[in-house]
């Protein structure tokens, strides 16, 4: 069990912290970094996910501040014991003038897994949001393959009450099998989502589009919201194309924990 909630304001030009707690298993580092941003890097010092557990984490990026969050390494969802489920909940609130960007590290499904996830984000009109999400079904390195998993993933956005961004992901037992069909991830052992969600989104668009690859796709979904999805053999290929797409919308180089 874990909870964690961190909170940004603006002071001298720069970004600091507002409010902090954690308790649980979550726990939360601020390494030092560039003034213009707060950046926190979260871990669960359980070492991973299995069913029973529940995690909830809240953060907002107060008026004209800029929160930066990330992971100190991959979350794992492990075997889970028959009919347990491991919970997440993830709540973003980004205010007038400020900007946060969600930049967890993968999450690592392995055979047997269970996970009901959600990411919840709520923001204003002038606002800004990076996020990326990746999921990685099994470690090829290892040879692991899915035999049996529950996974249910659930985004959600809304920009002043109004729900702008919603998609779900689900996998089970019963369509593991559908996986390598070409209408599915055609063979991918790995995908990501990613989310920019900005006025100026639609300047993006082209630039992200000559960074994807052939297994990856990005549009502007609507007026300010650009969002991408990249699928790939295992995670190593995929941070070959995810992180210059995530430098460029951050406007620099990603947290260090991505790079170690």
């Amino acid at each position: 069990m874990g909870q964690a909630l961190v909170c940004s304001k603006a002071r001298d030009g720069g970004s600091v912290l507002s409010d902090f707690r954690t308790s649980g298993c979550l726990k939360t580092l601020f390494p030092h970094g560039s003034n213009d941003r707060l950046t926190g890097v979260f871990l669960n010092t359980a070492g991973g996910i299995t069913g029973g557990d529940r995690l909830n984490f809240h953060a907002a990026a107060g008026e004209n501040s800029r929160l930066c969050l990330t992971t100190q390494a991959a979350e794992r969802i492990y075997r889970a014991q028959p009919g347990e489920v491991g919970h997440v909940e993830n709540h973003l609130t980004v205010a007038p003038g400020a900007r946060l960007d969600w930049l967890p590290q993968e999450t690592i499904l392995f055979d047997h897994g269970a996970l009901d996830r959600s990411l919840t984000i709520d923001m204003a009109t002038d606002s800004r949001l990076l996020a990326v999400e990746s999921l990685i079904l099994g470690r090829s390195a290892m040879g692991e393959t899915l035999s049996a998993t529950h996974l249910r993933d659930r985004i959600r956005i809304r920009r002043d009450d109004d729900l702008i961004f919603a998609d779900t992901l689900r996998l089970d037992t019963g369509t593991l099998p559908d996986l390598p069909r070409t209408a599915m991830l055609n063979g991918a052992g790995a995908m990501t989502s990613v989310i920019f969600a900005a006025p100026e989104a639609e300047a993006h668009l082209a630039p992200v589009r000559d960074l994807m690859p052939d297994t990856g796709g990005v549009s502007l979904i609507r007026p300010g919201l650009l969002f991408a999805r990249i699928l790939a053999r295992d995670s190593f290929v995929l941070r070959q194309s995810l992180i210059p797409v995530l430098t460029h919308l951050n406007g620099a180089n990603l947290p260090r924990t991505w790079m170690i």
